[in-house]
C-alpha cells in the first residue's frame, strides 16, 4: 500500500533526528541569499562568496555582505525547479594579490558550434578584480565545455600547491552516463537521443573533457587555446586523449579541494547514481571507474539499482581507483540502510576551533530525501595505508540531532581554516532570499 507523502515524510524525520557522537554547533553568518555554493578565502579578514544565480560578494567574519560582482547577464537559462546550472566554482589566481585575477567556472549559452539539441555551454574564464569589485569587461574566455543535458556539470574548481588550475568536470547529465532515449508524441521528437557516448560513456572515453578531473596551466597559451598544458599531464602526447586530463572515471564532481595541509591532496566527492556516493582521493592518471564502476561495485547501466558481477562491456577489470569513503544512496538502499542521496564536497578540517575534528574530512549529503529538507554532515577519519575511510555522522548542538534541517548546497572555508555550511531551505535555484550562511563552531 502506498502511504499517504505527510506521513512518508514524517517517518523520514523521524527516522533521521538520531543523535551523533561527533558533534559541533552552528552560528550564523548571513542570510537572505539564494542557493550560495562558493564560498573561498579572499583575504585575512574576508570571503568571497558566490551564489548559483550569478550573484557574488564579500563576506566578513561578522556576516557583512559587500556587493562584488553579478555575472547573471552572461549566465545560460536556469529553470525555477531543481537546477544544476548557473555560477558554479571560483579560484583565485595562486598571485592574486599583485594580479588580481580571478577565475569563474560557469554555464552560458549553448555556443553556436555545439551540436544541435545539446543544452548549454560551460565556460572557465579569467577576470581581474578592480578595488575589491569584479570587472566584467574583462572576461577572458580560457575554456568552453559543450554540455548534452542541463544536470552534471561539475564545476567545482581550485588552484593547486603547483600552481596549476584542475577542474572537475561531469560526464554531461542524464542518468547513467549514456544518451536519453528518443520518445515521440503525436508523430515528434520531443527528447533526443543527442550524445554520441560510445560503450562506456564519457567518463571512460579518453577523447572528451566531460567526466574528467583536469589541469591547464592559466598564465601559458598553446596552440590554438587561452591556457597551457602542462609537460606532465599524465596523457601529454597520446594518439586520441585530451592532453588536459589528470584523472578519469568521473560522473558529477560536487565538490573539489585541495587539503590545506599535510600532502596537499587533491579530494573530490563524486555524486553517485543509485547505490554509492563516494569520495576520491585524485591521484595523476588515476581511473576512478565511471560509469563501469559506482563505489567499488561494477555497475549496471540498463538496470542501474541491480549491481552486475563484471563489467558490462569490455574486458577491463582492473587499474581503477578505489574511493576512500562511500556510503550507500537510500535511491536503492531505502531509509533502513540508506544514508543519503546525494554527497556534498567539503575540506580537510585544518581549523583551530574544533580539535576532533583536526585532519579529518569534514563533508555531508545534500539531503537524505529529495523532498523533505534532511541534509547531514558527515566526518571521514584516515586509517592505515590502503583502507578505506572510517565514516561517522556529525550531529548539531548538545543533543547531536543529524537533521541539518536544511539542503546542504556547499561548504566554505576561510582564511584560517574555519568551516562553513552553505544551504537552501529547497532544492531549487529558485529559493529567493532563503540560503544562509553557518559556520561550524564548538557546542556551547
Amino acid at each position: 500500500m502506498k502511504l499517504p507523502r505527510l506521513i512518508v515524510a514524517a517517518s523520514l524525520l523521524l527516522a533521521f533526528s538520531a543523535s551523533a557522537e561527533l558533534k559541533v554547533g552552528l552560528k550564523k553568518i548571513a542570510d537572505g541569499l539564494t542557493a550560495p555554493c562558493v564560498l573561498i578565502p579572499f583575504n585575512k579578514n574576508q570571503m568571497l562568496l558566490g551564489e548559483q544565480t550569478g550573484k557574488m560578494s564579500l563576506v566578513n567574519k561578522a556576516g557583512k555582505l559587500t556587493a562584488f560582482g553579478d555575472i547573471s547577464g552572461i549566465l545560460g537559462p536556469q529553470r525555477q525547479s531543481f537546477d544544476e546550472r548557473g555560477l558554479l566554482g571560483i579560484a583565485l589566481h595562486p598571485n592574486f594579490k599583485k594580479n588580481k585575477k580571478l577565475y569563474i567556472y560557469y554555464s552560458g549559452p549553448l555556443q553556436k558550434s555545439a551540436k544541435a539539441n545539446w543544452d548549454h555551454t560551460s565556460h572557465v574564464s579569467e577576470f581581474k578584480v578592480k578595488g575589491n569589485k569584479l570587472d566584467l569587461k574583462s572576461e577572458r574566455i580560457l575554456m568552453k565545455i559543450d554540455q548534452p543535458y542541463f544536470n552534471h556539470d561539475g564545476g567545482r574548481i581550485a588552484f593547486g600547491p603547483d600552481g596549476m588550475l584542475y577542474i572537475g568536470s561531469g560526464d554531461g547529465g542524464h542518468k547513467n552516463d549514456i544518451n536519453a532515449p528518443e520518445r515521440k508524441r503525436k508523430g515528434k521528437i520531443i527528447q533526443h537521443a543527442i550524445v554520441a557516448r560510445g560503450p562506456r560513456g564519457n567518463g571512460q572515453d579518453m577523447s572528451t573533457l566531460l567526466g574528467k578531473i583536469l589541469r591547464i596551466d592559466v598564465n601559458k597559451k598553446s596552440r590554438g587555446k587561452q591556457y597551457g598544458i602542462p609537460a606532465d599531464n599524465p596523457f601529454v602526447g597520446k594518439k586520441g586523449v585530451r592532453p588536459e586530463i589528470w584523472a578519469s572515471g568521473i560522473r558529477n564532481p560536487w565538490g573539489l579541494c585541495f587539503d590545506q595541509g599535510g600532502k596537499n591532496e587533491l579530494f573530490v566527492a563524486d555524486v553517485g547514481q543509485s547505490r554509492w556516493e563516494e569520495i576520491n582521493l585524485i591521484v595523476k592518471g588515476g581511473n576512478y571507474g565511471w560509469n563501469l564502476k559506482e563505489g567499488n561495485e561494477w555497475f549496471n547501466p540498463v538496470k542501474e539499482r541491480e549491481p552486475l558481477d563484471k563489467p558490462y562491456t569490455g574486458n577491463k577489470t582492473s587499474g581503477f581507483s578505489a574511493p576512500i569513503g562511500q556510503y550507500k544512496n537510500m535511491g536503492a538502499f531505502g531509509p533502513e540502510e540508506g544514508q543519503g542521496r546525494s554527497v556534498t564536497g567539503g575540506r580537510i578540517y585544518r581549523g583551530k576551533a574544533l580539535p576532533k575534528l583536526a585532519g579529518k574530512y569534514v563533508f555531508g549529503d545534500w539531503s537524505r530525501n529529495l523532498g523533505p529538507k534532511l541534509g547531514i554532515l558527515y566526518a571521514l577519519t584516515r586509517q592505515s595505508a590502503g583502507k578505506e575511510w572510517s565514516l561517522e555522522p556529525i550531529g548539531i548542538g548538545k543533543d547531536g540531532d543529524t537533521n541539518l534541517k536544511a539542503f546542504l548546497w556547499a561548504f566554505g572555508e576561510d582564511a584560517d581554516g574555519e568551516l562553513y555550511v552553505l544551504t537552501n531551505p529547497r532544492n531549487t535555484v529558485a529559493s529567493q532570499g532563503k540560503g544562509m550562511i553557518q559556520k561550524l563552531v564548538p557546542v556551547e
